[in-house]
């Protein structure tokens, strides 16, 4: 595997496109568009406008929950999205099929979490590790045991990291996994879906600054 020197950032639950150009403004490599129920849903027609107006080199990553193949592709294909996270239980087959777009996420609530990422090796880009919950796919805000990402990580697959990151907890996250990148949401928002543009920069700023 290649080792990643600069760690990437993406911001996830972008619901419009203030907050889209300043994730950008702000230093972020990527930014989310959620098309699963949540408090950030965004509509295939509203992510397209937003592309559209997007600087360029900013990746733009679609991500949904147990969605069809043929929905997914649908909606890739009309907003123009660079890549699919898949936050559900999708099977290896189905994310080799959207290849070379495909990001799995993997909810850790213990080691036996992490046993199926053998699974996804060679059928995804990278592998992003969020927090277990009972009551939400994703976007809880809460941390899991980081030790566990250092599990992950012996499976040769970049490890994104994700799950209540904010400002205060990136540097010594980043710190102590090294992830290829990682995908923050709640952490730098001022309410769901609204982002703020301070959080973000000092998010991103934490970053850059840590030791690696």
């Amino acid at each position: 595997m290649l080792e990643h020197r600069r760690i990437l950032v993406k911001v996830c639950g972008i619901t419009n496109l203030r907050d889209a150009i300043n994730a950008a403004r702000a230093g972020a490599d990527a930014i989310g568009f959620i098309f699963a129920e949540s408090p950030r849903k965004m509509s295939p027609e509203m992510a397209r406008r937003i592309i559209r107006i997007l600087p360029p080199f900013i990746t733009t990553v679609g991500v949904f929950v147990n969605a069809g193949w043929r929905e997914i592709k649908n909606i890739m294909e009309y907003c123009g999205l660079d890549m699919i996270q898949l936050h559900g239980d999708e099977s290896p087959s189905l994310c080799e099929m959207l290849m070379p777009r495909t990001l799995k996420a993997i909810r850790v609530k213990d080691r036996s979490s992490l046993e199926i990422i053998k699974d996804y090796k060679n059928r995804v880009r990278a592998i992003l590790l969020d927090s277990f919950s009972e009551k939400a796919m994703g976007g809880t805000g809460v941390t899991f045991n980081w030790e566990l990402g250092k599990k992950a990580m012996a499976h040769s697959i970049p490890v994104i990291l994700s799950g209540g990151l904010n400002p205060q907890n990136i540097s010594d996250a980043i710190t102590m996994l090294r992830p290829a990148g990682v995908d923050v949401n709640t952490g730098v928002e001022i309410r769901p879906g609204v982002k703020s543009f301070n959080l973000m920069k000092e998010f991103i700023l934490n970053i850059r600054g840590a030791k690696l």
